[in-house]
């Protein structure tokens, strides 16, 4: 039954992700300007530009350029970088294990700090405690991604001096340890967490308040069970639901804030290596990022599906 719904949901999914490919296909190409002109940089002549784009394919129709791209990438080639001459493959996978790391662990502490915050709020709603909570997480939730991650720089690296401003690890280091990997990892995770977590806490809360107040809860109260076990055991386990939800959805947006983290904090991940690339107008390594990122969305989506019915078992695969 398990591997049926997998499957039918891995089917559903196929749709989704040609139409992100064909969509984010004709975006980059309706950008001014081209991989061409970008190489041969501000002394171009339209000769040089039209010898180069014959040598890359580009001067074919669109929709041949499509089919060709997307024939490839069916066989498993996602073709060869324009910048780096070598292929995406080979160029993505440089990048990505820093990027899964920094978006995996900001994924596990915010989810973490949403889940015990979210529930004392939850269980002593409206109170001082409460109110302060939400007005220290909707200061940091409003506050523009690039913004919150220079003050962090600007506070922790420059004035403190605490944790470096950059990089993934120290570039005078021969063999750099864990604990230079934490010590650069830190601010980036830190960032993300506090942009994030706030929307989750308040789902959380919101959740919690709403279990709290249900039939099941004032049961087990009136056969005395302990308040602990009531809030853990009972209001908890169904207050997770909401959050299960947004494990899947939030992986988007935590790869768009990536982005933008890892430019600021000079992080060599798929953020950095999407900006630079769209700099260069490198449409291989572009549209590579985008298969990516949309085969890990569908991916989260589908855990989400699948621990959404371990919590609640009412849940059955069909």
């Amino acid at each position: 039954m398990v591997f049926r719904f997998i499957v039918r949901r891995i089917l559903e999914a196929i749709p989704s992700f040609i139409g992100i490919c064909i969509l984010t296909f004709l975006l980059l190409h309706l950008v001014p300007g081209g991989p061409a002109q970008a190489a041969i940089g501000p002394h171009y002549s339209a000769a040089k530009v039209a010898a180069l784009n014959r040598a890359l394919g580009l001067n074919k129709p669109l929709y041949t350029q499509f089919w060709i791209w997307f024939t490839h990438l069916l066989e498993g080639n996602m073709g060869t970088s324009y910048v780096y001459n070598q292929p995406v493959l080979k160029v993505i996978g440089n990048a990505l294990p820093h990027t899964l790391e920094l978006v995996v662990v900001a994924i596990i502490v915010s989810h973490i700090l949403a889940v015990i915050i979210g529930t004392i709020q939850g269980y002593y709603r409206n109170t001082w405690f409460d109110h302060a909570v939400t007005t220290i997480s909707f200061f940091f939730w409003s506050m523009p991604l690039f913004w919150l991650g220079i003050l962090m720089v600007m506070l922790f690296s420059v004035d403190l001096g605490w944790f470096p401003s950059g990089g993934i690890s120290s570039p005078t280091a021969v063999n750099p340890g864990l604990g230079s990997y934490v010590a650069h990892t830190a601010l980036p995770v830190a960032t993300l967490v506090l942009s994030t977590v706030a929307t989750w806490m308040r789902y959380m809360r919101s959740s919690m308040v709403d279990s709290m107040v249900q039939d099941y809860v004032r049961t087990a109260r009136a056969k005395g069970v302990s308040e602990l076990r009531v809030v853990f055991k009972h209001a908890l386990r169904n207050s997770l639901l909401p959050l299960i939800t947004l494990l899947g959805l939030s992986i988007p947006a935590l790869f768009a804030g990536a982005l933008v983290i890892e430019e600021i904090f000079n992080y060599p991940g798929m953020g950095l290596l999407f900006w630079t690339s769209a700099f260069a107008r490198d449409y291989p390594v572009l549209l590579g990022i985008t298969v990516v990122v949309g085969v890990l969305t569908i991916l989260g989506n589908l855990l989400a599906d699948i621990l959404y019915s371990l919590v609640d078992p009412r849940i059955q695969y069909r």
